[in-house]
């Protein structure tokens, strides 16, 4: 090679070298966030675009990691460890078992929970009030007591069925809240424990003919089979209230009351804004979302006629969606 044609190489190769730098150096000013699921389903699902849409309203230059740990606690500390390979900026773990997995993994960046129903008893953090370390999120603590309350009164069930995961903090510890309001109203509780969304809809046929209603939960693993237990609860003429709305639409559940899981993704979004911007995570506490409006109450006018119930004119007027004769309509 003679010795222009090396100065030409050279400069090729020193232009493609600072081409590619700069192109890295680009890249890496965006954030990078990985979101941890425990499944999918439309809730959870809703939790991650209200983040993501958040992000973007704001300006935030950011690229995400989308994984789903399809219900294996295996692979949630898979996720886990590959977050921490990758230095992402913060980790989101949406559900209880898929954040508790990021927090016995990572320290060394945000790890942020959402959709957690209790973070103390999951081990989370040990106050409300505060942060752990460099962990801080969003509860999704659900009003139990008023849900069942809710389903009584409605139904006039005197033994209320409940399926639950044994496996899932978060589930074990509604199952026993749903079990405390039952006794509190003086009505029958009988629960079955399931290990994986497969098992559901054969758990619901087993209790189907001892129960007057069934209640399902915010357990992500039931929610995510919640197409089965709306088909086997209706063919055995038993109605549903459901704590997650936004995963009942389409389905035969007569009564939905719960978050807007959407509007939940977005204050977690607000959450993950202020620390990618210098907020500590040991200095706030447990959003807990406390607003009326965050809550919708959906009622089936369908699915009590299929079931031959009659919805009082007080539960129409408070209710935020009424469907009936197959159209959804929002007061």
């Amino acid at each position: 090679m003679n010795k222009k044609k090396a100065i030409i190489m050279l400069l090729i190769l020193t232009v493609g070298s600072s081409l590619i730098f700069g192109a890295a150096q680009e890249e890496s000013t965006a954030f990078k966030i990985g979101f941890s699921k425990i499944v999918t389903h439309p809730a959870l699902d809703a939790v991650e675009q209200g983040v993501v849409d958040v992000l973007a309203e704001e300006g935030l230059e950011t690229v995400y990691d989308y994984q789903n740990a399809n219900g294996d606690l295996t692979a949630a500390a898979s996720i886990a460890q590959k977050f921490r390979a990758d230095k992402v900026d913060i980790a989101i773990g949406i559900a209880t078992p898929t954040a508790q997995a990021l927090a016995n993994t990572i320290t060394e960046f945000p790890v942020i929970y959402a959709a957690v129903t209790d973070p103390v008893d999951a081990g989370l953090v040990s106050s409300y009030e505060k942060g752990e370390g460099n962990i801080t999120g969003v509860s999704d603590k659900t009003p139990v007591d008023a849900q069942i309350k809710l389903l009584i009164d409605v139904t006039g069930a005197k033994t209320i069925g409940h399926v639950f995961t044994s496996g899932e903090a978060n589930a074990v510890l509604l199952k026993n809240l749903a079990e405390e309001a039952c006794k509190k109203y003086g009505v029958g509780f009988i629960a079955t424990a399931v290990t994986n969304s497969s098992e559901v809809k054969s758990a619901v046929q087993a209790i189907a003919g001892k129960v007057d209603g069934i209640y399902i939960s915010t357990d992500n693993t039931v929610v995510s089979a919640l197409p089965s237990v709306a088909d086997a609860a209706t063919n055995a003429g038993i109605p549903i209230l459901s704590a997650d709305p936004t995963s009942a639409e389409g389905l035969d559940i007569l009564i939905a009351w719960g978050f807007d899981y959407y509007k939940m993704g977005r204050r977690t979004g607000y959450l993950v804004k202020d620390i990618l911007e210098g907020a500590n995570p040991a200095d706030i506490g447990t959003v807990f979302m406390t607003d009326p409006s965050d809550f919708e109450l959906w009622v089936n006018l369908d699915t009590a006629k299929k079931i031959n119930i009659t919805i009082s004119a007080e539960v129409l007027a408070a209710a935020s969606v009424i469907i009936e004769n197959g159209v959804k309509t929002e007061k």
